[in-house]
């Protein structure tokens, strides 16, 4: 027997539905894919019997530095009790059940964007039928699939990212937003303004992420087809920047004199925008996606207000005492600098009001789609994290309250629906380090992945959806992702063996 995958680019996804379907039964797929046709008939997967090989008319072939990883990752996968006595896969050899992978073309070398194909079809070829039935056809409904990690309010050592980055990919998220910096540390160690991490991280040795090691982190989301956005979050949660790069910060003042004490990064100054420059210049040489983040949240404006050099800006340009126009002031030129380095700038929702040349996330709690829907009519793309805040725990906080999620559910007309371009779930620091990232983030977040990838209709049932994520879950955990429990309950694989 053969089977046949033709795909898109985004390799991972030819291989992830077989091996959650190698050896178990189809109720337990997840994300549900668009398109998914069963029958009651089994076959045993033999680890000696089974291969993966390229097909014919394939515009990659062997030397595909992803898909020949990822061969070798699922076969591990779906076989994970199995030791080959050369520990090493042997590709295209003429073995009873091989799976052939055909794509497009040949994107091997190349990272995953935003315009990257996922698109996923699996038809069964039978020696004994004369005709091919296709019994999987998927693709993702929405393009951007987001997790975000914060790395400053606790440093998460790179080996927590790269397992992070794993389970990601058994729930076919496709983007890391790497809130990498913020007012408690500075951990991203630049080889432009070194003074940032060395005096600005927790501890410059051992609580930053050096350049190799954030290549590292690059390199490895690459072969699962996942990219790296970066956030340099700024004016405001520059805390730490300060401590590293004089002259940064805006001095707050108190009854005239200065208080000793720092607030946002200070926009009147030249010297603040020849100092971001330098810094995007060489973060978006390190970080080949074509995104990058901006922030512009919660920005105080009480140390700006005080300050008589902003104040008599402020007058100097005719903002009077609108320091929302001094803001805007400040994002104009940083989105400049980011677009002469030809990237496309995220902001968060704060900044909507008063930039129009951004794509815009919506975080707020309240009428989130009300936002969204004010957004997209002002003709901007929209990421949704509202809704999938995961850093709170707590029954209140369940997986289904990630589920009952309807992202398009906002009055608006298919022109601003298509401006929706996905989600992501945030995963902020305050209660979150490598002790209980993990447990914290999974399955919750797999509600969050299927209602981003899958039709809404078929998967509109939490009653339904429940026994497939149970079963998901225990597959995590089979793979090394420690998730924590939905239920009382247990996993099979628990007693297997005994």
């Amino acid at each position: 027997t053969k089977r046949r995958r033709n795909t898109g680019p985004n390799f991972n996804l030819l291989l992830l539905i077989i091996s959650q379907l190698g050896l178990h039964t189809v109720e337990g797929v997840w994300p549900l894919p668009q398109a998914l046709a069963s029958s009651a008939e089994r076959y045993s997967l033999n680890p000696q019997a089974f291969d993966f090989a390229y097909g014919k008319r394939s515009a990659a072939q062997q030397g595909c530095s992803v898909l020949d990883a990822a061969f070798k990752r699922y076969f591990t996968l779906i076989f994970q009790d199995y030791t080959s006595a050369n520990d090493v896969l042997q590709l295209s050899e003429d073995k009873p059940f091989t799976v052939e992978v055909s794509v497009d073309h040949d994107d091997c070398e190349s990272y995953p964007k935003e315009d990257s194909s996922e698109k996923c079809e699996f038809e069964p070829i039978y020696l004994w039928q004369s005709t091919t039935n296709k019994e999987i056809d998927d693709f993702p409904r929405f393009q951007f699939r987001g997790i975000l990690l914060d790395t400053s309010r606790h440093y998460l050592p790179v080996q927590a990212i790269l397992k992070t980055l794993d389970a990601m990919a058994y729930s076919k998220f496709n983007v890391l937003h790497w809130h990498i910096v913020d007012d408690p540390s500075f951990p991203y160690q630049s080889y432009t303004f070194p003074d940032l991490s060395s005096k600005g991280a927790f501890h410059p040795v051992t609580h930053i992420y050096t350049q190799s090691e954030v290549r590292r982190v690059i390199s490895f989301a690459r072969l699962w087809g996942i990219r790296v956005l970066p956030e340099f979050d700024s004016p405001g949660h520059t805390k730490s920047w300060g401590k590293g790069q004089s002259n940064l910060l805006t001095p707050c003042y108190r009854g005239g004199t200065p208080s000793g004490t720092f607030g946002p990064i200070n926009p009147v100054l030249p010297s603040t925008y020849q100092f971001m420059e330098r810094l995007f210049k060489e973060v978006s040489s390190l970080f080949p996606d074509s995104y990058i983040h901006l922030g512009g949240d919660e920005v105080d404006f009480s140390c700006w207000r005080s300050n008589p050099t902003v104040r008599s800006f402020m007058q100097k340009m005719r903002f009077g005492v609108d320091f929302t126009k001094l803001q805007a002031f400040y994002m104009e030129n940083i989105v400049n600098i980011t677009s002469a380095l030809n990237k496309t700038s995220v902001v968060w929702q704060d900044v909507f009001d008063y930039h129009k040349r951004v794509m815009v996330e919506v975080w707020r709690e309240g009428c989130y789609l009300c936002e969204v829907r004010k957004v997209t009519k002002a003709g901007l793309r929209v990421i949704l994290a509202s809704p999938w805040y995961l850093d709170q725990a707590g029954p209140k906080h369940n997986w289904a309250r990630y589920y009952s999620v309807w992202p398009l559910a906002f009055k608006g007309s298919e022109e601003q629906k298509k401006l929706v371009i996905g989600g992501e779930v945030c995963m902020w620091g305050e209660y979150v380090d490598a002790t209980n990232l993990a447990p914290r983030l999974w399955p919750r977040a797999s509600a969050a992945a299927e209602r981003l990838w899958s039709d809404e209709k078929q998967t509109s049932s939490v009653a339904k959806a429940f026994p497939r994520l149970q079963d998901f879950r225990c597959m995590l955990l089979r793979r090394g992702i420690q998730a924590e429990p939905l239920t009382i309950g247990h996993c099979q694989h628990e007693y297997l063996g005994v």
